[in-house]
């Protein structure tokens, strides 16, 4: 795969080419860009679409500490070296919180935004409680509690046991400090609600009615204070990650979204 020098890091990431208007594909917590392919499999004959790997996951390495303002930046590099002068912004969880920093950092190169099982919201402190407590299990606790740690990770992030077997063998073999460093820009989220009204982009809000991760009142929350939010797209029976489980479904509604653009 190809990789590009970004930030001082090496990005890792794929680019289906065309003329077709540009998607980027950003992924939640504990992925990489591989999730997406369900979507970039079905619209890359028709739209151009950049997937890659944000730091701490995949083929991208942190090299300290960063945030979701860094992982913005990133994107819009990413965007620049290969020529891209604006995209529509798709992210997942973690992939959200840097699709919408981008558009307030440079509004005018985001098209749109699809926020899959994403939140305008900070979360609540004992949410924020718990994801120490998982970061601390990964980086200090033997491999067999780091197992029973995943195996709860993958029932919330995709609730499906034959997708499971795929993603925990990733899982377990991580670097620790990566998921270290990952998890600290997860846990130092800034708060931008304050700012959501200065994001004018068209936004399409999709997400799971399973989701214990965030909420479907937060995506009802988002969608309330957007202000050119398209709506919510419940996925009925979906977890965290709808566009895996329920790939059709999610597909079903970005064509046309994007296609309205």
């Amino acid at each position: 795969m190809p990789t590009a020098a970004i930030n001082g890091t090496e990005i890792n990431y794929t680019d289906s080419g065309g003329d077709g208007i540009a998607v980027i594909f950003s992924h939640g917590f504990m992925m990489d860009h591989t999730m997406f392919d369900a979507q970039v499999n079905a619209i890359s004959g028709e739209f151009r679409c950049i997937a890659w790997d944000e730091r701490g996951f995949g083929g991208t390495r942190a090299t300290g500490p960063f945030n979701y303002w860094d992982s913005a930046d990133d994107a819009l590099a990413l965007l620049d070296h290969l020529g891209i002068e604006k995209a529509v912004f798709v992210g997942m969880s973690q992939g959200g919180f840097l699709s919408l920093r981008a558009a307030l950092r440079s509004p005018e190169r985001v098209i749109a935004i699809v926020l899959i099982d994403s939140a305008i919201d900070v979360d609540e402190p004992e949410q924020i409680e718990g994801y120490k407590g998982m970061l601390h299990v990964f980086e200090h606790s033997s491999d067999e509690k780091r197992s029973e740690v995943f195996a709860i990770t993958s029932s919330l992030i995709l609730g499906d046991d034959t997708l499971a077997g795929d993603w925990i063998p990733k899982w377990e073999n991580y670097d620790r400090q990566q998921l270290v460093l990952a998890g600290g820009a997860l846990m130092s989220r800034d708060d931008i609600m304050g700012r959501v009204n200065e994001i004018t982009a068209p936004t399409l809000i999709v997400h799971g009615s399973e989701d214990s991760a965030i909420t479907v009142d937060r995506a009802q929350l988002a969608d309330r204070l957007l202000v050119n939010s398209r709506g919510v797209v419940v996925i009925d029976g979906a977890a965290h990650a709808p566009n895996m489980t329920h790939p059709n479904e999610v597909n079903a509604a970005l064509v046309p979204f994007l296609r309205s653009l």
